[in-house]
């Protein structure tokens, strides 16, 4: 705490303020020096889950009253924070990892303190979004969109995959793992041609980051059980503007593709792929370039 005292305790740290501290994503190492110091510095902490905090507060050897203000308590828990805050205190919102109020719990909070006229300071950090797009390489990317979490029902997840898919922008997803087989196999389906990043429990010891198409991925994750476990970030690469407006190929047409490919040359292959789907021989055959060459990275 010395360490995170002098290099960020020149800074002035008003009274009456919030301050939106981001937490590691996995590896408690991943602290700022910064997070740390305003953590040992407010009158409280509020936090998504007190005993998750509870151990991130051991572990930087701070001891600060817990406030638990989550999902369920949110709108309750900002008014009382803001009357503390209006009394002059320091307080700090943490979520369980990464930065507050995306896709975590926060947004209501800092909206309430904002209202009230108060303060709201960012002490940035750690955030699994901004991780995931630095190791997708997705060079045509104009900018990036943040979906977070689909829906958990299968028809709704469906529909809103099929409006991510072919965009000219990164397209960042969450998923659990309990439902990260049935996403790979519909952006299988869906979008066949379009890379997908796979990035599963960053930061932490068993951290995988792997871009491939996605007609590959469930392939690559079937070969492994443990891939299935842990948090996941998907990024969804961007489509040219032009790849676009051609529109997909249909699901079908790769499918007969990919079977052919497995005992016939490329370009035989593509041949009779596009005779027996109607499908463009052109866009077919740059499909299977990209593929064999993903397969070889």
């Amino acid at each position: 705490m010395q360490a995170a005292a002098a290099a960020a305790g020149a800074q002035q740290y008003p009274a009456a303020t919030l301050y939106v501290v981001a937490t590691p994503i996995g590896n408690l190492a991943d602290i700022s020096f910064r997070a740390a110091h305003v953590l040992g510095l407010v009158d409280a902490v509020a936090c998504e889950d007190t005993r998750v905090s509870a151990g991130l507060l051991r572990h930087l050897g701070l001891h600060r009253p817990l406030i638990a203000l989550h999902q369920h308590n949110e709108h309750e828990a900002s008014a009382a924070l803001v009357a503390r805050l209006q009394r002059g205190e320091r307080i700090a919102y943490i979520s369980d990892a990464g930065t507050p109020a995306i896709s975590d719990p926060g947004a209501v909070l800092v909206a309430a303190v904002a209202t009230a006229g108060l303060r709201v300071l960012p002490i940035p950090g750690a955030s699994s979004t901004v991780t995931a797009l630095s190791v997708a390489g997705d060079v045509i990317a104009k900018g990036f969109e943040f979906a977070g979490f689909l829906p958990t029902k299968a028809l709704e997840r469906r529909a809103v995959l099929q409006t991510l898919c072919g965009s000219p922008r990164s397209q960042v997803l969450f998923e659990a793992p309990h439902r990260i087989k049935a996403v790979i196999d519909l952006l299988a389906e869906l979008c066949p041609a379009q890379r997908v990043t796979v990035c599963r429990e960053l930061t932490k010891q068993f951290e995988t980051v792997h871009t491939a198409l996605a007609a590959d991925l469930p392939g690559w994750m079937a070969a492994d059980a443990q891939r299935e476990r842990g948090e996941f970030v998907l990024v969804l690469h961007a489509v040219r503007a032009e790849a676009a407006a051609e529109g997909e190929l249909p699901a079908e047409a790769l499918r007969v593709l990919n079977l052919l490919l497995a005992d016939l040359p490329l370009k035989q292959a593509v041949a009779l792929a596009a005779e027996i789907s109607g499908s463009s021989r052109n866009r077919l055959y740059d499909f299977a370039l990209e593929q064999k060459k993903s397969r070889e990275i």
